[in-house]
């Protein structure tokens, strides 16, 4: 999980400093996100998952496909 959102955050050239100041957390816990030294909090990994427009399924490895989930209206 933690390689993918680091190449999702790279892929878009931001640094850790950015994708922390976006969830309201520090760099230093945000990197300890990114090598998996800390389980991220359900809420936290929705939001990645959001801001990527991607789904969490695939930042927790369980597919393969990269585009979000459709919405339910």
């Amino acid at each position: 999980m933690y390689i993918r959102i680091r190449h999702l955050r790279e892929d878009k050239d931001l640094t850790q400093t950015q994708m922390a100041q976006y969830l309201q957390c520090s760099q230093r816990i945000y990197s300890n996100y990114e090598r998996g030294e800390v389980d991220i909090p359900t809420h936290i990994l929705i939001k990645i998952a959001d801001f990527h427009d991607t789904s969490t399924d695939y930042l927790l490895n369980r597919t393969n496909r990269k585009d979000r989930y459709p919405v339910d209206e």
